[in-house]
């Protein structure tokens, strides 16, 4: 029988990362290099997040798909090439992240790549810190594309200001970029594919400029998409607040906040993803319980019948589950 899983984190080196991950949430990061991302549940090529805890610990989330995909899913659909449908990472921009988009799903196929639809959670932020995302109100295709020449598109992208604790929502076809100072929780489907308009005249880690991808990018990109603004939501309870952040295709993301000693059951037989974004928590799920600090995260399988959340101080969490 399955159970509450954690797995260990898999840690990217990236030119705009940092070490933030380990003042926050005292992630053992390799020495001595930028780390921009930990990917905390991925079933990618090559990236195959391991079972942490329990009689499963060692064994991989591909294996678990391959193995008990109906009690893992339930009646959640895979992604593409029979994987578990989403991606969870954390985030650490030191320094300004590309231009980008992801394809929506009515382009991926045709430009080579997978739709990529997401989210982030603000975890923290530096004072004056600001995302890209969408364009400034009028800019049409051709302004956009005049600028990608000059090197000055970012003028065409709109500004966000940001502190911890907002959200915001990123469809396929939104052009985006993650601002300097910021760590980000983000909950996204299973696809790595991202087209870079513009990176800020760098070189990568290998001392290169990185490639940029002009072409699927202005394929991929919504020319409507107008000055986007931060997720707004009405919270509800008391002991147990729940902030409703997301209902898509491709998820639903809630954020919970619950008192020190107070508890709140999960969907049964649901499969659910639960990050703690700060404080400390513990699941509870059949015969097992996790205990989580903030940074961490647990994937409820859809074939346990009841899942329970014990905050162990003022705990703050995300909850993902399918729509």
């Amino acid at each position: 029988m399955l159970y509450p899983l954690t797995f260990q984190p898999i840690f990217k080196d990236r030119v705009w990362g940092g070490r933030e991950m380990e003042r926050l949430y005292q992630k053992k990061l390799p020495p001595g290099r930028p780390i921009g991302e930990s990917w905390e549940i991925s079933d990618r090529p090559g990236d195959i997040s391991v079972i942490a805890n329990g009689p499963l610990a060692g064994k991989n989330l591909r294996w678990l798909m391959e193995n008990h995909r109906a009690e893992l899913l339930g009646n959640v659909k895979p992604a593409t090439g029979d994987r578990f449908p989403w991606l969870c990472k954390i985030l650490d921009a030191r320094e300004k992240l590309s231009l980008q988009v992801h394809p929506p799903a009515g382009k991926a196929a045709e430009l080579g790549g997978e739709p990529k639809t997401e989210m982030w959670f603000i975890a923290d932020a530096a004072p004056g810190a600001e995302l890209f995302v969408g364009l400034k109100r009028g800019v049409t295709r051709a302004e956009f594309e005049g600028k990608i020449q000059t090197g000055e598109v970012a003028e065409c992208f709109h500004r966000v200001p940001v502190r911890a604790g907002d959200a915001m929502f990123l469809p396929g076809g939104r052009v985006h970029a993650i601002g300097t100072g910021i760590v980000i929780f983000e909950i996204q489907q299973n696809s790595d594919t991202t087209y870079r308009v513009f990176d800020w005249n760098r070189v990568g880690l290998d001392g290169k400029p990185r490639e940029l991808h002009i072409a699927q990018s202005l394929a991929s990109i919504d020319f409507n998409d107008f000055e986007p603004g931060l997720v707004q939501s009405k919270p509800t309870g008391n002991e147990v607040r729940v902030h409703p952040l997301v209902n898509d295709p491709a998820f639903n993301v809630e954020a919970l906040e619950l008192k020190s000693g107070t508890g709140m059951n999960l969907k049964p037989r649901q499969l659910q993803i639960v990050a703690v974004t700060g404080g400390q928590a513990e699941i509870k799920g059949g015969s097992t319980s996790v205990k989580l600090s903030a940074g961490q995260f647990s994937l409820i399988p859809a074939s346990l019948e009841q899942t329970e959340i014990l905050a162990k101080s003022e705990a703050a969490l995300l909850r993902v589950e399918a729509n």
